[in-house]
């Protein structure tokens, strides 16, 4: 039998987000990480950085499936060692803005002591594929060691919840510190810097760094984000807007209506909606979304390994020209080559509601969220 929902859903997966960002433990499937407005919310941003005094969690290291850069790193092998680890999943925007200073850190601090440790836990299937995190780890630039947690077993023996996560270790093993999501990057180099210096460390430069960020490491402009980041596989979606009933794990045909009101999706065409993601069934499907920020990113990938996929981009009917994002040109045209996110549209100011429509124009697509900046 057809199973179908009526997305009636939106307020309980609004109490998921907002559990979520108290810190809510449970499946992990239901995590989130500080999105959207929520990484700057002054009240979160007082929170984001603690003291955890006397907590062990080096052991737990042990626990990861496979080492990247690295041989397996224990607790014995870091004795001594102020260690930053950093909890990321490479589709995660809000990591992505936040990896250029962890970069500079471990760069200006390992000679004083300092061992940056990325645990590689994933949101999404598809970051699950060792090839795919090795892909990625290259592609951004993390050198450093990297512990692969494809079974989140780090991530519950620290009790995170979040995607970016830092957890400052002293040289005893101890977790000392911890901050959630972006921002405090002087604040939490500081902290670096004092638990190297209790280690005995000594003769680095103590001014903040000044890191160059740019692209989709770029930070977000947060005075005009008004979108929230949103998942297309029905599980976590929310704001459905195409006609009709959205048809779960079968194929369906929608249509996309003429305007949509921001924050509402839709899908055009044969589609098939999972779990975790909608699949293209037949070329020439559309994806559209009314949104209100500078950035757009679509997490999406070709269904099989070693094919690809060629998309259009409209922004408000048009090619987008001088707001296509690095993964389009002004056209709007570009290629669905691996599993990834991509940025679409970088918009200029003045920054005002937009509706966002990509045509595939190949089958075997997979798309799984949209997030904003």
């Amino acid at each position: 039998m057809m199973k179908t929902i009526r997305l009636l859903v939106a307020a309980v997966l609004a109490m998921a987000i907002g559990a979520s960002i108290a810190g809510f433990l449970g499946d992990t499937n239901m995590t989130r990480p500080i999105t959207s407005k929520q990484a700057e919310v002054p009240f979160l941003h007082g929170l984001s950085t603690g003291a955890v005094a006397g907590q062990s969690a080096l052991a737990s290291l042990e626990r990861a499936d496979e080492w990247i850069n690295s041989p397996p790193l224990s607790a014995s092998v870091l004795q001594g060692k102020v260690v930053l680890i950093d909890f990321w999943t490479y589709t995660c925007i809000n990591w992505l803005r936040a990896q250029p200073y962890v970069r500079a850190w471990e760069e200006k601090y390992r000679d004083q002591g300092l061992v940056v440790i990325g645990v590689h836990s994933p949101e999404f299937s598809f970051e699950k594929d060792l090839n795919n995190v090795r892909r990625a780890a290259k592609d951004l630039g993390v050198d450093y060691p990297i512990a692969v947690d494809s079974d989140h077993a780090i991530w519950r023996a620290f009790n995170n919840h979040y995607w970016p996560a830092l957890y400052f270790i002293d040289s005893q093993g101890h977790v000392r510190h911890h901050h959630f999501g972006e921002g405090s990057y002087e604040q939490s180099e500081k902290i670096i810097q004092e638990l190297l210096a209790e280690a005995g460390a000594g003769g680095f430069d103590s001014r903040p760094l000044s890191v160059d960020v740019r692209g989709i490491e770029a930070a977000a402009d947060w005075d005009n984000l008004k979108s929230p980041e949103n998942y297309l596989g029905h599980a976590r979606t929310r704001n459905f807007a195409s006609s009709g009933e959205l048809v779960l794990d079968e194929p369906g045909s929608y249509e996309v209506p003429e305007r949509l009101r921001v924050n509402e999706w839709g899908l055009s065409g044969d589609w098939t909606v999972r779990q975790e993601n909608a699949v293209l069934n037949k070329s020439n499907g559309k994806l559209a979304y009314r949104f209100h920020a500078r950035d757009l990113h679509l997490v999406m990938g070709p269904a099989a390994t070693g094919t690809s996929v060629r998309f259009r981009v409209l922004i408000d009917g048009q090619p987008p020209g001088a707001a296509h994002g690095i993964d389009i040109d002004e056209k709007g045209e570009g290629t669905v080559t691996e599993q990834r996110l991509y940025q679409l549209i970088r918009q200029p100011h003045p920054i005002v509601d937009r509706q966002f429509e990509i045509e595939f124009l190949d089958s075997d697509v997979e798309v799984f969220a949209f997030t904003f900046g």
